[in-house]
C-alpha cells in the first residue's frame, strides 16, 4: 500500500524541543514555538529531528513530543517526525510516531554505527517496513549512500524522498541518474539557504530552514526572494545575514542547534537550554549573533521583499 502522499515543496520547518532549566521537555514553550512556526505558514513541519535533538529524546518524550505537535498542528501542515539510532531503535519510534499521528518519517542516520552500503540499505530498509508512514532518508554523518542504494531503496513503496547534508554534488549528480529521479532531492545542509542555488541546479528547491525557527522574517524574505528569482535581495541577505551565521555555526561542534535556541531567547521566545553534549553558547558569541540578527532584520528594509 502507498504511504500518504506528502507535501515537500518550499520551506520546510524544523522546530525545537524546548526544555525547562532543570533539562525536561516543555511541551508548554513547544505549543508556543509551534504556534510562531506554523505563522509562517511551512509546506512541512518536522519534529523531533536533528535540529529537535532527536538523539537526547528518550522514547516517552520523543512519542510526546510529537503526539503533541499533531494534536497543536491539527491539520494546518503535515507533521513528520525524526527517527534514529540503532535500526531496532529507530524502528521503535517508527513504529510510535505513526501511533502519534505523524504523516511521515525522516530516518536520521545510525549514530555511531558505519557499515558497509549493504547494511545501511538493510538499516533503512527494515525502518520503512516498521511503518506504513512515507520515510525521507538523511545523507549526512554516518549515512552516506552510494548511488547504487538509493537506487535500491527508492524501490521501496514507502521510501519517499533523499534528504541531503553532505553537500557533495557530484555524488548527488549520480544519484539522480542512477534513479532517473524517482526521489525527490531536498536540501538539508547545516544554513541550507547558503546551498539553495546550488541545490536548485539538481532540481531540489524545497529546503530545510533552521533560520525559520528564530528568525523567521530573514527566512521567510529570502525564501520568496529564491522563488521570484530575485539574486539582489538574496544576495543582500547571503552577505549580511547567512555567511556570517554561517561562519559562527562553524566556530564550534554542535553549534547548528545551540544557536537556535540562544537565538530564540535573544529574541524574547526561549526555548530553554541545549540537553548535552550540545554546550551553550559563549557570552562573546550570544553577542555576535544577536549583531548578526541585527543586521538581518536590517537589511530587510533596504530590500522590497520585506
Amino acid at each position: 500500500m502507498a504511504p500518504p502522499a506528502l507535501s515537500l515543496a518550499g520551506l520546510l520547518a524544523f522546530p525545537v524541543t524546548p526544555f525547562t532549566e532543570s533539562g525536561e521537555v516543555d511541551l508548554s514553550r513547544f505549543r508556543t514555538h509551534l504556534t510562531d512556526v506554523l505563522a509562517t505558514e511551512p509546506s512541512a513541519i518536522f519534529v523531533a529531528c536533528g535540529t529537535g535533538e532527536l538523539a537526547s529524546l528518550t522514547a516517552t518524550e520523543h512519542q510526546a513530543v510529537v503526539r503533541a505537535a499533531v494534536d497543536h498542528v491539527a491539520g494546518a501542515a503535515p507533521v513528520l517526525a525524526g527517527v534514529g539510532g540503532g535500526t531496532r531503535t529507530a524502528a521503535e519510534f517508527a513504529r510510535a510516531a505513526q501511533a502519534a499521528g505523524a504523516d511521515g518519517l525522516l530516518a536520521l542516520p545510525p549514530y555511531l554505527q558505519v557499515g558497509p552500503p549493504a547494511g545501511l540499505v538493510e538499516h533503512y530498509r527494515q525502518v520503512a517496513a516498521a511503518t506504513d508512514l512515507g520515510v525521507i532518508l538523511y545523507q549526512r554523518g554516518t549515512a552516506i549512500f552510494t548511488p547504487e542504494s538509493v537506487a535500491e531503496l527508492a524501490e521501496v513503496d514507502n521510501i519517499v524522498a533523499l534528504k541531503d547534508g553532505h553537500g557533495d554534488m557530484e555524488l548527488l549528480q549520480l544519484i539522480q541518474t542512477a534513479t532517473a529521479g524517482r526521489l525527490p532531492l531536498l536540501n538539508g545542509m547545516p544554513t541550507a539557504e547558503v546551498f539553495a542555488r546550488s541545490y536548485a541546479g539538481l532540481g531540489a528547491r524545497a529546503y530545510s530552514s533552521a533560520v525559520l525557527a528564530f528568525v523567521p522574517e530573514v527566512a521567510t524574505a529570502f525564501f520568496l526572494a529564491f522563488e521570484t528569482g530575485d539574486d539582489a535581495t538574496q544576495e543582500l541577505l547571503l552577505r549580511e545575514f547567512y555567511a556570517p551565521l554561517a561562519d559562527l555555526r562553524k566556530t564550534t561542534p554542535g553549534y547548528a542547534v545551540s544557536l537556535i535556541k540562544a537565538g530564540l531567547e535573544i529574541r524574547g521566545r526561549s526555548a530553554g537550554p541545549v540537553r548535552s553534549p550540545l554546550g551553550h553558547v559563549t557570552p562573546e558569541h550570544r553577542e555576535r549573533l544577536a549583531r548578526i540578527i541585527d543586521r538581518g532584520l536590517a537589511a530587510l528594509t533596504a530590500t522590497p521583499v520585506a
